[in-house]
């Protein structure tokens, strides 16, 4: 497994390039808190938290080229936020919206719920990309429990027969829900199953921002080289798996390693405050600047208006008499109640 915290001398490593990882893991920290608090005042139905894998997350967004895809699933906050996603847009993703607000063009997918749809779509990806002859490697983000899906099976083993320049980002962080690793697979590792379809494989400690930097840049190296590669990033998902999770009615933290467990922000910057990389101010610094972000991305997500009609604009060419129905409820429902996010508009 890579590692470079408790085995590199900080001082040694490209100090800017630490800083901006440590800047990006806050920022991403500080969003996923209000994330969590707005969901609990009812400001959006549900939210997935990814406290804990800052480090991975941020560590493999910043490997990727400028024209890399990202393709991600519903856990990818960070990841996207790196990417340059602006807030706003995830925020409103979640109220509902498109996912896309501010109609940017950053190579990153929509968010997916259903899980490991987004891996055959990956695989196509980059095959189109190799057919294209450009330069471009395609990052997958998915977690563990979607390796138990045929789609992770099937895409991987696409990847492998085509040279597709894919890198499947694996961030393990031990549950699938309230199922643990040892009751989806036998296997000793996820890395491992990389073998049965002839790509690569690495295993990193994903809460090492350098390390799963540098994995996943290796990664897609080769991949733009013709070798698809499988990481697995092994981090521990410190809240729920949603907000209507319970995670303390199945999960015991002392069944993983201390380095698994601590928090990669305060791991990473006292690594780094020990080689004089960074200094002490820089997390409170950063943590201001994001909040004041953040305030401006809430408001802008206030701001957006909707049409009920876009619920049923592009569900088929033509309309159909049940969707016909349950416009005209949808309509009425409005027509008593109200819209609930009336006063945030005014």
């Amino acid at each position: 497994m890579h590692r470079v915290i408790g085995e590199r001398d900080p001082s040694e490593m490209d100090g800017e390039l630490a800083r901006s990882l440590l800047r990006s893991m806050v920022r991403a920290r500080v969003f996923d808190e209000r994330a969590v608090s707005l969901q609990r005042r009812g400001w959006m139905s549900g939210y997935p938290p990814f406290e804990g894998a800052e480090a991975s997350q941020v560590g493999a967004a910043t490997a990727m080229a400028d024209d890399d895809v990202l393709v991600p699933t519903y856990r990818s906050n960070a990841m996207q936020l790196t990417r340059g996603v602006p807030m706003a847009d995830v925020l409103q993703f979640r109220r509902g919206f498109p996912e896309y607000g501010s109609g940017h063009d950053i190579p990153v997918f929509p968010q997916s719920i259903t899980i490991a749809t987004g891996i055959p779509q990956a695989v196509g990806i980059g095959m189109g990309a190799a057919y294209r002859d450009t330069d471009e490697a395609v990052l997958c983000y998915f977690g563990d429990g979607a390796t138990s899906e045929g789609d992770f099976h099937e895409g991987s083993n696409f990847a492998g027969v085509f040279d597709a320049p894919v890198v499947f980002f694996c961030e393990n962080n031990g549950w699938a829900i309230s199922t643990p690793q040892t009751r989806q697979t036998a296997s000793e590792t996820i890395a491992g199953k990389a073998d049965a379809y002839g790509i690569g494989r690495k295993r990193v400690d994903g809460n090492d921002p350098i390390a799963v930097y540098e994995t996943v840049r290796e990664a897609l190296s080769a991949a733009r080289a013709g070798l698809p590669v499988l990481v697995e990033s092994l981090t521990h998902r410190r809240g729920p798996h949603t907000t209507s999770d319970d995670p303390s009615r199945y999960r015991d933290r002392a069944s993983f390693p201390e380095w698994r467990t601590a928090d990669p922000i305060e791991r990473f910057r006292e690594y780094l405050r020990g080689g004089d990389v960074t200094d002490a101010d820089l997390v409170e610094s950063v943590r201001s600047e994001a909040e004041a972000e953040l305030d401006a991305a809430i408001r802008e997500a206030e701001r957006a208006t909707r049409d009920p009609d876009d619920l049923f604009e592009w569900t088929y060419a033509e309309s159909t008499p049940v969707l016909d129905r349950e416009r005209e409820a949808v309509q009425e429902r409005l027509d008593r109640h109200g819209d609930p996010y009336a006063d945030e508009n005014e």
